[in-house]
């Protein structure tokens, strides 16, 4: 079978053809593609149709902030399907200013080895 994708890794977004044979198990196993500009295309094409991951992004409440919501990042890609995990993980958190830019906000989030991190730093707001 043949699975058409286009690759985020570079800009170049290449439209990219990956011809696949399903495993006894229900895997899929990429035998070859084409369409790449990069080695980076092939590569991103066999992760993404063995097992795709994504960095997530999101906000977290922060109090004594100027602002209310706080931009936070995972220290590295999590597995598609455990997005939803991180997210309702994300949503009960509430940390208190002052947050220092790559202050850890959730060590091992989820369990899965990565860290939800600040992407930017907030002062305490004094009254």
């Amino acid at each position: 079978m043949k699975k058409e994708l286009t690759c985020i890794i570079c800009p170049m977004g290449c439209l990219l053809e990956a011809d696949c044979e399903q495993t006894a198990h229900g895997a899929l196993h990429v035998t070859a593609v084409t369409g790449n500009t990069c080695p980076r295309g092939e590569q991103y094409a066999r992760s993404e149709l063995s097992h795709p991951v994504r960095t997530v992004t999101s906000t977290v409440a922060i109090r004594d902030a100027r602002y209310s919501r706080l931009p936070v990042i995972t220290s590295g890609p999590v597995p598609k399907e455990r997005i939803f995990d991180v997210m309702r993980e994300i949503r009960t958190v509430c940390v208190c200013a002052p947050v220092q830019i790559h202050d850890i906000i959730i060590e091992n989030i989820c369990g899965l080895g990565v860290h939800l991190i600040a992407s930017r730093s907030m002062e305490r707001n004094l009254p």
